[in-house]
C-alpha cells in the first residue's frame, strides 16, 4: 500500500487529463507578456531549471562527471573514473515535457516528467512553476549481496516543485521543495522518505556566458550519514543549436536521489569533481 502513496504522491499529473492542466494556461489574454529566458539550460547544475523543450523537439544531453580531481595525476584528475549520463528529452507540448535517461552511475535508469503550472508575468504573476517527477530503477544492486532482493527495492521516487523568478536581465534565481524516497538506502538509520530544498541562481556575464550555482540542503540527513549536502558552480556557453556546461561540484551522481542523498565529495580538502552538460535541440 505504501508504494502506492508513494508513486501516487510522485505522479499527480496522471490523476487529472492533461488538456485540464494546461487549458488556462493556453488560454492566455491578450497583451499578456511572461519573462523569458530565465535559465538557459534545462538544469542549473545539478538541479533542474524551470525551462522546458518546446513543443514537438528533442533534446538529447550528455553529461559527464569525471572522478576526484584530487587524486591528481593517478587518475588524470578524475578523467579516468567518469559517471556518464546519456539523457532525451521530448516537449508534447510547450508546457510538458517527458524524458528517459540511463547513468552509469549504479546503472540507473530513469523516466521523468516535467510541467510548467503558470508563468511569470511582466508586471503579473512574480515567479515562474514548473513540477518535476522522476521514476529510478537502480540496476547495480547484485542479488549474491542482498538475498532478499526485490524488483521494489530498485526503485526510487522524486518528486520536486521549481520555483523560479527572473529578477533582472542578468540574474535569476530558483527555490526547489523537493521529497525524494528511496526503496533501499545503505545506511539503517537513514529513512527512506527524504526531504531537501534547491537553492539555485544564474547570472548572465556577457551574451554568451553566465556562471551559475546551486545547493541541496538536505533536511533530514542521518546523523551517521557519511554524505554531505550538494554544493555546485559553473558556467553557461550558449552556442547555435546547443549550451555547454562546465562546473565543479562536491557531488559525482547527476540523477535527484543520487546527488541530494549520495554526495561524497568535500569542498573543505579539495574533493570536488569536474563535469559537463552539453545539450543538442532536434
Amino acid at each position: 500500500m505504501k508504494y502506492i502513496f508513494i508513486i501516487t504522491l510522485c505522479f499527480p499529473i496522471f490523476t487529472y487529463s492533461q488538456d485540464d492542466l494546461l487549458s488556462e494556461i493556453d488560454s492566455d489574454s491578450v497583451g499578456i507578456e511572461y519573462a523569458t529566458a530565465a535559465f538557459k539550460g534545462l538544469k542549473i547544475v545539478n538541479f533542474e531549471s524551470t525551462k522546458l523543450v518546446a513543443k514537438k523537439e528533442l533534446t538529447f544531453i550528455v553529461s559527464h562527471r569525471f572522478g576526484s580531481i584530487e587524486d591528481g595525476f593517478d587518475t588524470f584528475f578524475g578523467l579516468d573514473n567518469a559517471v556518464t549520463r546519456l539523457n532525451f528529452v521530448y516537449g508534447l507540448t510547450d508546457n510538458f515535457n517527458i524524458g528517459i535517461s540511463r547513468s552509469s552511475y549504479q546503472k540507473t535508469y530513469e523516466a521523468s516528467a516535467k510541467y510548467r503550472l503558470i508563468r511569470q508575468q511582466k508586471n503579473g504573476f512574480p515567479f515562474t512553476i514548473v513540477g518535476f517527477n522522476e521514476i529510478l530503477i537502480n540496476t547495480a544492486l547484485e542479488k549474491d549481496n542482498l538475498p532478499k532482493l526485490e524488483l521494489k527495492h530498485r526503485l526510487s521516487y522524486v518528486a520536486q516543485v521549481l520555483i523560479s523568478r527572473k529578477v533582472s536581465t542578468n540574474f535569476s534565481f530558483e527555490l526547489a521543495p523537493t521529497f525524494f524516497h528511496d526503496n533501499y538506502v545503505m545506511l539503517d538509520s537513514q529513512d527512506n522518505s527524504q526531504f531537501a530544498l534547491g537553492l539555485g541562481g544564474r547570472y548572465k556575464l556577457t551574451k554568451r556566458w553566465s556562471l551559475n550555482m546551486d545547493y541541496g540542503w538536505h533536511l533530514n540527513r542521518a546523523n551517521d550519514s557519511p554524505f554531505k549536502n550538494p554544493f555546485s558552480i559553473g558556467v553557461d556557453l550558449e552556442t547555435g543549436g546547443h549550451v555547454f556546461q562546465m562546473h565543479f561540484t562536491n557531488a559525482q551522481p547527476m540523477n535527484t536521489n543520487g546527488f541530494l542523498g549520495q554526495s561524497t565529495g568535500d569542498w573543505t580538502d579539495g574533493n570536488i569533481y569536474f563535469g559537463f552538460n552539453l545539450s543538442r535541440v532536434f
